[in-house]
């Protein structure tokens, strides 16, 4: 699936340092000072996930093919972006290409390391970042107004109700506010995506830590850096680049010393990973047997057809039906023989919703 999510931030916030941690290569450049980074760098990530392992152990899979999602690391972004300060036009035109937004967030103090507004301050950090998407989303907001005004004058009632959504999300970039948080309903969603707003996207908060905060829970961060109203408890990763780096630089065995000399049960990057994976709306289901243990990514919501097109498009449209089980009942029961005979085997069909975690089957003609 080629859904992917942006990492930005004001710039030396240790962007390109997690990046380059999640892709474990030296992909983007590292450096002290502003626009280290030019162009995006482009990387596809496993997401961890443990089922996969035991579903490979249980049938005896050759090999396990993970989902995946891809990260691009975009260049820093300043205040004026949206006049073009900086790299302000190709910062932006970067985050439209994305399906969500990743905003670094730089909570460690670092002598070395210098900040462009010269004091650590989070909630500034956000603010800017934050009010400089909403007045590109502004400028874009003025445009589409204008012209779906002129259709409504003509009782055309998809215009009428395009023109209430636009004016919702208006009513938010007046306070600054993102377009993501207008109470909007399906419809209106759909009609707004011609607009492609750029704070309509989903968002994840990635506080990058010293080494001595990085255990600290999301929700008590948020209360000790005042960000209560801007930032979600649920929206929040707390990670320290420095740390993940380290580790990626460490033999296996070192690296769960580490971790647990850190309190840490894992890296704070698989973490990241599965919160991005659920920044997108997107879940997992599983295929097993003796050839390869595979999870495969969909949107949640999806129904089975759907999650039948994405092991091949013939099998979406020559869908039958499916053969479902849960993955701990599968567990459970030993594998796909012991679950049939012991009757836990479902057939569904194409209303069928398709739940993380189901291991499945298709029939298809």
């Amino acid at each position: 699936m080629a859904l992917s999510i942006g990492i930005i931030g004001l710039p030396n916030v240790g962007k390109s340092t997690i990046f380059n941690a999640l892709c474990k290569s030296e992909l983007a450049e590292v450096a002290n000072y502003a626009f280290t980074t030019i162009e995006p760098n482009v990387g596809v990530v496993a997401v961890p996930d443990e089922r996969l392992e035991k579903l490979a152990e249980i049938e005896n899979s050759e090999k396990i093919v993970p989902a995946t999602v891809k990260f691009i690391d975009i260049a820093g972004l300043i205040s004026g972006a949206h006049k073009g300060e900086g790299l302000g036009n190709k910062f932006l035109a970067h985050i439209r290409e994305v399906d969500a937004i990743a905003m670094v967030v730089r909570v460690f103090d670092n002598k070395d390391v210098i900040h462009i507004s010269g004091d650590i301050n989070p909630k500034s950090d956000i603010e800017i970042i934050m009010t400089e998407l909403v007045l590109a989303d502004m400028e874009t907001l003025k445009k589409r107004i204008s012209a779906v005004e002129k259709e409504a004058r003509t009782a055309e009632k998809t215009a009428a109700k395009k023109l209430m959504a636009y004016k919702k999300v208006e009513k938010l970039f007046e306070k600054s506010r993102p377009a993501i948080e207008a109470e909007l309903d399906n419809e209106e969603k759909e009609l707004l995506k011609e607009a492609n707003f750029l704070t309509l996207k989903p968002f994840l908060y990635i506080f990058n830590v010293s080494e001595s905060m990085v255990g600290e829970d999301p929700a008590d961060l948020i209360e000790e850096l005042g960000l209560q109203g801007l930032v979600k408890e649920d929206e929040a990763i707390v990670i320290s680049a420095k740390i993940e780096s380290e580790l990626n630089s460490l033999p296996d065995i070192d690296r769960e010393e580490y971790l647990k000399d850190l309190g840490l049960s894992e890296p704070g990057l698989n973490r990241l990973i599965i919160s991005a994976y659920k920044t997108l709306n997107l879940v997992s289901f599983f295929t097993a047997g003796p050839m390869e243990a595979r999870a495969w990514t969909i949107n949640k919501g999806d129904k089975a057809p759907q999650a039948a097109g994405k092991i091949h498009s013939d099998f979406e449209k020559k869908f039958i039906k499916a053969e479902v089980i849960e993955f701990a009942t599968f567990v459970k029961s030993g594998g796909w023989r012991e679950a049939k005979e012991k009757g836990l085997v479902r057939l569904e069909g194409k209303d069928y919703q398709v739940k993380d975690g189901d291991v499945i089957f298709i029939h298809h003609g």
